[in-house]
């Protein structure tokens, strides 16, 4: 750590470091992440180097600047640097990963009830050219992690008896919608114990949670830097461990270091090299990992202190909000350190009611609602009327908001 004092969190360390407009509360980071003025400058100066000697950079000073990223963020996430690439974001990694596995009949993908948009409707791609299926976990939040963990080895063992192989399972660490911590390193394990590829969707892992892959041990894991790390957009880690990297075949879209059939090993892909270059694009956002990690160690007090602080403070915040409301936070009956808290989002009840003919369908007691109920066929435009005035007329904004 710098020998020099860490900025205080909060209105401090916005108005020293941060590029947000005066006018914006900004409670959505979650969403597209946001990054500090020194990583601005750290971009600014490669895109800068990358228009001086174009030639150079592209055959040459690329290459060596994103091995100093990726060196950077596998000692972050205790990984083999050969296990780590880049990608633009975890969906284009999750993406990859489900377009080079080869799916026979019987095959089967697990989900979950809420696996982001982007990887079901990706899913349903792959099903469309391959005689893959997809099973389903089914709950409702809030809970446990535990049953969760259960009710996912249920469909599992369900499938098996019908028949099928059970092949892979998409897993998040945080889920974005609603934002709970999910219990990853529990299903990793039961993957592993019952034989299935773990795809783990970190979109919302590194640079909110302590992450160890060395331990965790995982198939495949996608994570945004972009999101909590606080580096530029369209950077995310790609942690294929060895043994899995010959399922590899190809990025997307295929580059110059695809390798044919005919001529590729039956145990190595060569994965390095096809990531190496597949198209061109400015990618000094991977660039700047190293940028990103010295303002959180210097600014911030380093990794530690950033994890505490963003569970506390959305702990807190979230606590106030469902007084103000008068409502309360989504968290397990009846347990006081709340598993599905121990990450940076929280979710609070808003005081509408929704109700399908007769039966009120989100609301327990229909008194816990100031408001008249709304049909639940109105909920799509009360949640975009939400998110208008958040944004337009309030300069903020919240996600899952309906």
């Amino acid at each position: 750590m710098s020998s020099s004092e860490p900025t205080p969190f909060g209105r401090e360390m916005r108005k020293k470091h941060f590029l947000f407009s005066p006018a914006l509360t900004p409670l959505n980071h979650g969403g597209y992440g946001a990054f500090p003025a020194t990583v601005r400058t750290a971009q600014r100066h490669f895109q800068d180097e990358q228009e001086s000697w174009p030639d150079l950079w592209f055959q040459r000073s690329r290459r060596q600047h994103i091995d100093v990223s990726r060196r950077a963020i596998a000692k972050l996430v205790h990984a083999d640097v050969e296990d780590c690439v880049f990608v633009t974001n975890t969906s284009t990694g999750l993406d990859i990963v489900l377009r080079n596995l080869e799916f026979g009949a019987g095959d089967v993908v697990v989900t979950f009830a809420t696996t982001y948009y982007a990887v079901q409707n990706t899913l349903l791609s792959v099903m469309e050219m391959s005689p893959v299926q997809m099973r389903k976990v089914e709950y409702t939040f809030p809970i446990a992690h535990d049953e969760i963990v259960q009710k996912f080895l249920e469909v599992v063992r369900k499938a098996k008896n019908e028949g099928l192989n059970v092949r892979a399972a998409v897993v998040d660490t945080i889920v974005s919608v609603p934002g709970v911590r999910f219990p990853f390193e529990k299903l990793v394990k039961a993957c592993k114990d019952e034989g299935i590829l773990s795809i783990v969707d970190g979109a919302h892992g590194v640079g909110q949670i302590s992450l160890d892959l060395g331990q965790l041990d995982p198939d495949f894991f996608l994570t945004n830097c972009h999101k909590w790390l606080y580096t530029p957009r369209g950077c995310a880690l790609f942690y294929v461990p060895k043994r899995n990297q010959y399922l590899i075949q190809t990025p997307l879209p295929t580059g110059v270091g695809y390798v044919s059939t005919s001529k590729r090993g039956q145990t190595h892909s060569e994965f390095r090299s096809l990531f190496d270059f597949v198209a061109t694009s400015d990618d000094t956002a991977w660039m700047c990992l190293p940028a990103a990690l010295k303002f959180r160690d210097e600014a911030c007090g380093g990794e530690e202190a950033i994890y505490t602080y963003l569970q506390k403070i959305a702990r807190e915040g979230g606590d106030k909000i469902a007084e103000i409301l008068g409502t309360e936070v989504m968290q397990e009956p009846g347990l006081e350190d709340s598993e599905l808290r121990r990450c940076a989002m929280v979710n609070v009840r808003l005081p509408l009611g929704f109700k399908n003919g007769t039966v009120n369908t989100n609301v327990l007691d229909p008194s816990t609602s100031p408001y008249s109920l709304l049909e639940v066929e109105d909920a799509g435009r009360v949640e975009a009327w939400l998110k208008y005035k958040l944004m337009i007329e309030f300069h903020t904004m919240l996600v899952g908001c309906g």
